[in-house]
This record gives C-alpha cells, structure tokens and sequence, in this order.
C-alpha cells in the first residue's frame, strides 16, 4: 500500500545502537542492514526522532543483576521481566548509534531504560506501562497526524513503540524492511498477529512515495 510522506508525518527510529547491531552484545541479526534504509528515509521526514537504549549498570533487565542465565524471564513489580545480556550501558560504545547511522535532520533523541528498576521497551511508555517517556508529548506538539516505525527489534523496541503509537490514537506504519528481529520463541509471529489486530500496517520502504 503506497504512502505519501506529508509534512506531518514523524519517523521514530528505534534503537539503532551499536549492541543490538552484529559484535554487539545483544545483536539482531542482520541488524545493521537498517541502516542505509533508515539514511535514506529519514530526509523525507520533516519529524524524525530517535530512541537510544540507556541502562545504568546492574538494571533490573540484566541476566547478569539477578545471577541467571540469558533469555530466561523472571517476575518483576511491574510483570514478566525477560533477562537479557548486559547491553546498551550509559556512556558505553555499545549503548552509541551505530557509526554509519546518519540522520542529521533528526530534532529529538530520546533516551529510555534509564530507571534501574524499569525496562522500556517503547519509545512512548516505560514496562510498567505507566511511566511516560515525553515522545508521545513531543510528538503532539509537533503536530504529527502519522507514525512511521523503523528500527531495531521488530518484536520487542519497535513492536511496542509501535503500539503506544496506536493507543495514543496516532495511525501507525512499521517500515518491516528497515526492521530486523529477534525472533525468541515465536515472538515475531505473535508480533505481526498483533499488529494486525491493533490495525498497524506493514510496508516496504519503497512503499514510501
């Protein structure tokens, strides 16, 4: 389904960093492959935002704070917590935008996961799902009536950007082909029949006129 790109319409870029990228410590396979796509959409936005995993060290979603094995889930105040490698540390090369990252017209980087006890996978909402992050009021402000998703992981940071999206009432595209996924246990499945239901639509970049 072809999209026109209008003045209005925001990109949010998720997490486009070096450990969700290959030789990173949480890396998406074929995560930087985003890249050229994200440099080449991002100019025809006239809002772009970025999103920048930020942990301090020893955060509640580290395998490594509760002495158990990556990629296994405990409970947490807020509900089932996955526990992930050490990634994405404050001030770390790993927690930096992959070097070929390059959209000079973004006007906002929002920094998320900072809280030592809450995980945030959205851009929009921190895991307790209370918490706002300011993207959805920054958003507003701007003005934007559409959002566009692109990022890094399809079925964690950019699904549930994506779908803060839709329930702030914004319609919502994933631009699948400038995602990569994790896929852990079927969560990319259960991802799409989400979106499907949610009413957010997948397209291709070339999709993008």
């Amino acid at each position: 389904m072809r999209q026109v790109v209008g003045g209005r319409d925001a990109l949010v870029v998720v997490d486009v960093q070096n450990d969700f990228c290959p030789g990173g410590a949480l890396a998406v396979a074929d995560g930087d492959a985003v890249v050229p796509l994200i440099n080449a959409l991002a100019p025809r936005f006239a809002i772009v935002a970025l999103t920048q995993d930020w942990h301090p060290a020893g955060h509640i979603s580290f395998a490594s704070t509760h002495g158990r094995a990556p990629f296994t889930s405990i409970d947490v105040a807020y509900g089932s917590q996955v526990l992930w490698p050490d990634h994405c540390v404050q001030g770390s090369v790993g927690a930096q935008f992959h070097p070929a990252l390059d959209v000079p017209n973004a006007q906002a980087v929002l920094r998320k996961g900072h809280q030592p006890g809450i995980d945030s996978y959205s851009g929009f909402r921190e895991a307790d799902r209370t918490t706002a992050t300011g993207l959805a009021g920054y958003l507003k402000e701007r003005g934007t009536q559409r959002v566009f998703v692109c990022g890094l992981a399809t079925d964690f940071c950019v699904a549930w950007t994506a779908f803060d999206a839709a329930d702030a009432g914004w319609p919502v595209f994933v631009i699948e082909d400038a995602c990569r996924a994790i896929d852990l246990n079927g969560s990319l499945d259960r991802t799409f029949a989400e979106f499907d239901r949610r009413g957010i639509q997948r397209i291709r970049a070339s999709d993008l006129d």
